[in-house]
């Protein structure tokens, strides 16, 4: 049987949960038997990284190893790896984000074929065997002279669809609320969700409210950015607190845990159910610890997210949305790329730097929903500003108080993306460079 290196290139969060995963699950399936496959993860460097990319990746049964980004540029310019892997003669390397150059020289350094997926363009063209693009404008920008490398997959974001479980079809009114997974963000998105439910169960008690925790966030340290002791911008916010309340899987034993040491020893051993944070006025927000929880987001009649890869996966569940920049804090967003983004995370002086760039950014107009981005026009609202509750809960009351104009939004966002099938294309193509015979030369 052919033994096969699979190797995927891959940096963020974003990257793992919407482009890697449906792709190494098609691998596996359409390599059935017929192939030894070992699949290969090295992630590089990403300023919108948690920290927890590698648990992330090593947490999908697709996937036999995985190789931290502090290792990436000494095995790059070295060859050498953290646990000095052994690699088969014959191996495909596949760009799922990062830099594009990272592929061809890893490429050229295993002796591997190589494939990119590209989502806006497609480049070294020469030195690439392979390209799976989005769309037919990423081919029309290439010279005709490789323009047979390239073939259309479709967009991998539109994946999550086929995992996701009757789209919209609850009577419960559920609303998602997506406050980010890093502290910069969790320390003002917390208390502004939790504001602006207090206000909306005042006016319509029957509706529900969940939070999709993400994989990088243990309940402990979600709920500090709901304690008043703890995260001193709730004044700032609204002035809503909450409670973390959880239960004992076959216990039924109810009791209160904020930052005790205990939570996440529970949370690994999966004897928490039923956890929620509870609000001073009697808002029950569910925690939903599963990922990915598209099956429960795609039951939400609305969700109010954080700028982010989140943005794109709720669009391409074709969920309806609100999306909050608050600027009570102008320091809160220092992901940026390139030199703004180093700059922005310099210790000491990082801080002063990021509240000048968001000034300077916020000036301009610009657009930071991927839904938006991809339509070059505002589908979905992008609130920035010293937002208030109150005025972010009268808008979400607006729009239950009119469901055809959420149905109007989810036209949009479906619309606005394509059809599930990229990462079974993308799958194609690796494999069939599997059966292409021999490697290039390798210089490890």
């Amino acid at each position: 049987m052919k033994k096969i290196d699979i190797v995927i290139l891959s940096n963020g969060p974003g990257e793992l949960a919407t482009w890697m995963r449906p792709v190494v699950k098609q691998l596996r399936q359409q390599a059935n038997n017929h192939i030894d496959m070992r699949i290969s993860v090295i992630l590089s460097p990403c300023p919108h990284a948690t920290g927890k990319e590698t648990a992330i990746a090593l947490s999908y049964p697709e996937v036999d190893r995985v190789q931290p980004p502090e290792y990436f540029w000494r095995f790059l310019l070295r060859g050498e790896t953290a646990e000095n892997w052994h690699w088969y003669s014959q191996g495909v390397v596949l760009f799922l984000g990062g830099d594009q150059f990272f592929t061809v020289a890893v490429g050229k350094r295993l002796g591997y074929r190589t494939v990119i997926y590209a989502e806006w363009d497609g480049r070294w063209w020469r030195w690439v065997d392979k390209f799976g693009a989005m769309t037919p404008e990423v081919v029309a920008k290439v010279s005709p002279k490789y323009a047979q490398k390239f073939t259309v997959v479709g967009d991998l974001m539109a994946e999550v669809r086929q995992e996701a479980v009757g789209v919209d079809n609850s009577p419960t009114e559920l609303i998602g609320l997506l406050p980010g997974s890093k502290p910069t963000k969790l320390s003002l998105g917390v208390p502004l969700t939790l504001a602006i439910a207090q206000h909306i169960h005042k006016i319509r008690p029957q509706t529900k409210f969940i939070i999709p925790v993400a994989p990088t966030l243990d309940l402990s340290t979600l709920a500090s950015f709901a304690n008043p002791e703890k995260n001193l911008a709730i004044q700032k916010m609204g002035g809503v607190g909450a409670k973390l309340l959880l239960s004992l899987k076959s216990r039924g034993v109810g009791f209160e845990i904020i930052n005790h040491p205990a939570n996440m020893q529970l949370q690994k051993r999966g004897e928490i159910e039923n956890a929620k944070l509870v609000t001073p006025g009697g808002v029950e927000v569910e925690l939903i610890t599963r990922t990915p929880a598209y099956d429960v987001l795609s039951q939400c009649r609305l969700c109010l997210t954080t700028v982010g890869a989140n943005t794109a996966e709720l669009a391409s569940l074709t969920v309806p949305m609100i999306v909050l920049l608050p600027t009570q804090q102008m320091d809160i967003m220092r992901a940026w790329d390139g030199l703004p983004g180093l700059l922005a995370n310099l210790p000491g002086v990082g801080a002063a730097f990021a509240a000048g760039i968001n000034w300077l950014v916020l000036r301009k107009g610009q657009l930071f929903a991927w839904p938006n981005i991809w339509a070059k026009q505002e589908i979905v609202p992008e609130l920035v500003g010293k937002l208030k509750p109150e005025q972010v809960a009268e808008l979400v009351l607006e729009f239950l108080s009119h469901p055809e104009q959420l149905e109007e939004m989810r036209d949009r966002l479906r619309n606005v993306r394509g059809q599930p099938g990229a990462a079974e294309k993308l799958a194609e193509i690796v494999l069939s460079l599997c059966d292409a015979g021999e490697n290039q030369q390798k210089f490890i």
